[in-house]
């Protein structure tokens, strides 16, 4: 595969920039979601108990906290990026619709999405993360429907 020209290089930017849209979009969206109904009744897919119970037993005993995350130490360290990686593996080939594009996560769930509380990661640990927070009742504090 051949490397990109200066003009695609171009091309790619704006496909950067509709990327950051996309994802900022998202976020909104789910945000606006956990406003109006109480997270522990919101179902993200067809398969979140599923993929509740795989994250619990594949990152025993050290399962990341999902109330406060630590980006380097709960994404970013071998271990875990070895961790995600097999774990994200298992939801290729259609059980969860673009699973590997990214998304925006917030690493504190009793706050909103900032430029400090917010990192970028994959639709599937954004749901896995979010589904658990759910099941916990974390995001219910955002429900203003109470």
């Amino acid at each position: 595969m051949s490397l990109p020209s200066a003009d695609e290089l171009e091309q790619l930017q704006e496909i950067e920039k509709q990327w950051a849209v996309k994802a900022m979009h998202h976020a909104e969206t789910y945000f606006s979601l956990l406003q109006a109904i109480d997270g522990s009744k919101l179902k993200l897919t067809n398969i979140d108990d599923e993929i509740y119970v795989d994250f619990m037993s594949t990152f025993a005993p050290n399962v990341p906290r999902v109330d406060i995350l630590d980006e380097d130490k709960d994404f970013k360290s071998p271990e875990m990026k070895e961790k995600w990686r097999n774990f994200i593996s298992r939801y290729d080939g259609g059980k969860v619709t673009d699973y590997n594009f990214g998304s925006l996560l917030r690493l504190d769930a009793s706050k909103d999405y900032s430029e400090d509380n917010t990192i970028f990661v994959t639709r599937m640990q954004f749901l896995t993360i979010e589904i658990a927070r759910n099941k916990a009742g974390l995001n219910s504090v955002h429900c203003k429907r109470k």
